[in-house]
């Protein structure tokens, strides 16, 4: 293929983001005072259940990232560099000969549930916490591996890569775990961040599956020989670890002016929360289901898992297979003429984490609440978006409260700052002004980390955001005078007060 050598000190990195629906691979044009991205390639994730276990197509996840690969480089002339990005917590195991062990299990399997009375007998989840720092979550990887305990494959395991770390192996060769992922699995210290390795031994596990960390910026490796020749890009492609996690790629994505704002990271999950400096491991925190999670630069992501717009896709999804309308402007117009607070649930009531009839089940949340049930497709889809906001509300007052960050702003990045009614319904629940966009933070984030990695840019997080704000569109919804007593009274009725 031809290639030319960069121009005016401006590079193109491909930036491969993995969401729990869909894959893509964004090329992204980075200089001192320019950030364009175009999407090369996208490609669906669809998990597969078989034998009664949903797993995830992993093999498939990475024929899409090679095409994906070949598209921007086919594009662009050449590729100045790849990083990674996905979903968190799940992870293939890999044998003495680095064969993959199976499709990887999805973090939506309920066999992970079982594993939690046995992790908390090994150790209390208030001594966890102060370990590890995270909300619970069933799905954990700390509780994943513990459900696996006995298995003939964890048995022969000689490795264990989470997602994006597996794929970079794939590229590559190399073994390493990028440490803003390895943080969500529950195996990692939150203040030293390091592999936790007392936890580790407590749990029965041998210290010598995890695989050794690196940071964002660093250099995994290159695409091999036999990545080079699928793809047909001219190498050498340096491969970068970046905020492998998807939302510490978003995070970085936030367009923010000052550290006094709070971010909405909005897709299949809602992650809510502030940047720190270090984690709040506190027993209120604890208690108050708050996460800490690794960021970029030495960050700490101060924040709270939201069900998210899984609620609103998998009610569409339902409705689509009964043969009723789904189209998500239709359904979105048709929101905003309900009145407000017709019917509200929680949003992380746990029946609504498996797939399934998401409106049926909203309806017997409802009911079993003895609040008034949705009578129609848009009263369901008002539903939803007004009580994701109200669960935004108080997730943005707590982790204010509980870290001592002031809050001015909210940013809502991700797929969700489409949603114009969500971010006036965030704006007005809040009483702060929302900012949203950009849609694609999180490849925004990615393409910065490995730009600065490779010499295009220099600076922190502060001088990547003020080049987000100068090149990429954002929408301000200002609070409705007089908006936030309605919505105070609202999340008071249905247990979430702020």
């Amino acid at each position: 293929m031809a290639t030319s050598a960069p121009q005016g000190g401006e590079r193109t990195f491909a930036a491969v983001d993995l969401g729990a629906s869909s894959g893509r691979v964004m090329a992204a044009r980075v200089g001192p005072e320019r950030l364009e991205l175009h999407e090369a390639h996208r490609f669906p994730n669809r998990p597969v259940r078989t034998a009664g276990t949903l797993h995830w197509d992993v093999l498939g996840l990475y024929g899409g990232v090679l095409d994906g690969l070949r598209a921007a480089g086919r594009d662009a002339g050449r590729l100045d560099g790849v990083g990674i990005d996905s979903w968190a917590v799940d992870y293939g195991l890999l044998d003495a000969d680095g064969a993959l062990l199976g499709n990887p299990v999805h973090y939506r399997d309920t066999r992970h549930e079982t594993a939690v009375p046995a992790v908390h007998a090994a150790i209390g989840p208030d001594q966890l916490y102060r370990v590890n720092g995270l909300q619970h979550l069933p799905f954990n990887t700390v509780f994943q591996l513990a459900a696996a305990r006995g298995t003939a494959q964890l048995g022969v395991a000689r490795q264990l890569l989470l997602i994006p770390d597996l794929l970079a192996h794939w590229l590559t060769g190399a073994v390493r775990a990028e440490v803003t992922n390895a943080s969500t699995t529950g195996l990692l210290d939150a203040g030293s961040r390091q592999w936790a390795g007392e936890l580790i031994d407590r749990l029965g596990l041998p210290r010598a599956l995890f695989p050794p960390l690196c940071q964002p910026g660093d250099r995994i490796g290159a695409l091999t020989t036999e990545v080079l020749a699928e793809t047909g890009l001219a190498g050498p492609v340096p491969v970068t670890a970046v905020g492998s996690h998807d939302t510490a790629s978003a995070v970085v994505g936030v367009p923010a002016a000052t550290d006094r704002f709070a971010y909405v990271s909005c897709g299949t999950w809602s992650l809510v929360g502030v940047e720190l400096e270090k984690p709040v491991l506190t027993e209120e925190s604890r208690a108050a289901g708050f996460t800490n999670e690794l960021g970029v630069d030495g960050t700490v992501r101060y924040l709270r898992n939201v069900m998210g717009l899984w609620l609103l896709q998998e009610s569409q999804r339902t409705w689509a297979a009964h043969g009723l309308p789904a189209d998500l402007p239709d359904l979105l117009a048709a929101a905003a003429q309900v009145p407000a607070f017709t019917a509200l649930v929680d949003p992380d009531d746990a029946r609504f984490l498996p797939p399934g009839d998401m409106p049926a089940r909203i309806a017997q949340a409802c009911a079993e609440t003895g609040r008034t049930m949705p009578s129609s497709q848009a009263e369901t889809v008002r539903c939803i978006l007004d009580s994701l906001a109200l669960a935004y509300r108080r997730t943005v007052r707590r982790a204010a409260e509980l870290s001592g960050r002031d809050v001015e702003v909210v940013h809502v990045v991700g797929g969700g700052a489409r949603n114009t009614l969500l971010c006036q319904l965030t704006a007005d629940a809040c009483g702060l002004p929302v900012l949203a966009g950009p849609v694609e933070a999180a490849a925004l984030g990615n393409a910065l980390v490995q730009a600065r990695a490779g010499g295009v840019l220099s600076g922190g997080l502060a001088e990547m955001r003020a080049l987000l704000r100068a090149t990429q569109d954002v929408r301000l919804h200002l609070p409705t005078p007089g908006a936030e007593a309605g919505w105070r009274a609202a999340g008071e009725r249905v247990g979430l007060a702020g």
